[in-house]
């Protein structure tokens, strides 16, 4: 567009808009990629320390990794008071008692959340029988109303044909949009 403009002092100041837009574009790269940069390696660091500061170098791992130790009661993901957790059983079985507990959790709100979603999916089927319904008593309607008018049945014909066609069209369009669903699942897994 700058250089289809008729005046200089316009075309000029065009292309000075156009050098400025550039100039910052460039800044902002280049500052975006030192925050993706920036923000990348204090994540790597903090899952680095992370990863290294739950247990200390010097020590070697036990033949079984469950027993108790003084590693495990100084541990800070460790409870303050293993008897707490202990139901009727022995102390060592706190992190199985723990693990058992937080399964049963999980899978509690997994099975409310499934029931939620499966209600609404009951919800909107039913909403959407009600609107068909709806809309079938709106079109024998119509049909009379267009017979009334004297509207021929060619005209009628013709619409219901178009209607049908429609329908084609929105499967198609359906069919389509889960495929591509499945294959930007299956691919960017």
């Amino acid at each position: 567009m700058a250089k289809k403009e008729l005046i200089p002092a316009k075309q000029e100041k065009a292309h000075e808009r156009i050098r400025n837009y550039r100039t910052e574009l460039a800044d902002y790269r280049q500052t975006l990629e030192r925050v993706k940069k920036d923000r990348e390696q204090s994540q790597t660091a903090s899952n680095r320390a992370e990863l290294l500061g739950r247990r200390p170098h010097h020590t070697q791992t036990p033949e079984n990794p469950y027993a108790q130790s003084s590693l495990a009661q100084n541990s800070a993901f460790a409870p303050k008071n293993p008897q707490a957790l202990s139901f009727g059983t022995a102390p060592q079985d706190y992190s199985r008692e723990t693990h058992a507990l937080r399964e049963q959790s999980f899978m509690a709100s997994t099975n409310s959340a499934l029931d939620e979603y499966l209600e609404r999916g009951r919800a909107v089927l039913g909403d959407l029988g009600d609107q068909r319904d709806m809309l079938k008593g709106t079109q024998k309607k119509l049909y009379s109303v267009g017979t009334t008018l004297g509207i021929s049945g060619d005209t009628i014909r013709m619409v219901e044909r178009r209607a049908r066609q429609d329908k084609w069209i929105f499967w198609a369009g359906v069919v389509i949009f889960f495929g591509f669903c499945w294959l930007v699942i299956h691919y960017l897994r």
